[in-house]
């Protein structure tokens, strides 16, 4: 519990150092992701990593009414960003949540796998958005493993929904997160 907890919490740190370094005039620009443009990814990330995230814990869904809600129209996105990672942290924090089946809605899943899955999105979307707007990006070799091991887990699942593309090739020097992002068909 504890290690992927720190994980998460490394994951929550660069992913908001990425957006408070996201700028309104990049909202256009396009991301890794060709479906979304900056805005849309900012809103994504936010949703899922937070928002979601911090519900997953209780086994709540999220409503309507933070599905359509555009994050970015708030000057204070970053800052509220932040704040939402941290009540999510917080509500991981608990032993009894790790020993959970989380309700996803379709199905209960152990939440351990559902917190390799968060971490998986917010990695991934993270250094979509930092490439996308010219920020490095960057996080442990042990969060990169623990991210490798989940992509390699459901990259097929999700090359059937368009989710990820084809595995991109990388050298056999490749670090464990370029190895990850390779294989959810992003090109580091």
């Amino acid at each position: 519990m504890s290690t992927i907890h720190e994980q998460l919490t490394e994951a929550a740190d660069e992913a908001a150092r990425i957006v408070a370094n996201t700028k309104p005039e990049q909202f256009g620009d396009k991301t890794p992701c060709t479906q979304w443009d900056v805005k849309e990814l900012l809103n994504h990330l936010m949703l899922w990593t937070s928002y979601s995230f911090e519900r997953r814990a209780r086994s709540e869904q999220v409503g309507p009414d933070l599905m359509e809600r555009d994050f970015t129209a708030d000057p204070d996105y970053a800052a509220r960003y932040r704040a939402q990672l941290d009540r999510a942290l917080t509500a991981w924090t608990p032993a009894e949540v790790w020993h959970s089946e989380i309700d996803t809605g379709s199905g209960k899943t152990p939440a351990p796998q559902i917190a390799e899955m968060i971490l998986m999105e917010m990695v991934l979307h993270a250094w979509d958005l930092a490439t996308a707007t010219g920020q490095p990006y960057a996080v442990s070799d042990q969060v990169a493993a623990t991210v490798g091991k989940a992509v390699e887990a459901s990259a097929e699942m999700y090359r059937q929904y368009d989710g990820f593309a084809a595995e991109a090739p990388v050298g056999a020097d490749a670090t464990a997160l370029d190895k990850a992002l390779a294989v959810s068909g992003r090109r580091p």
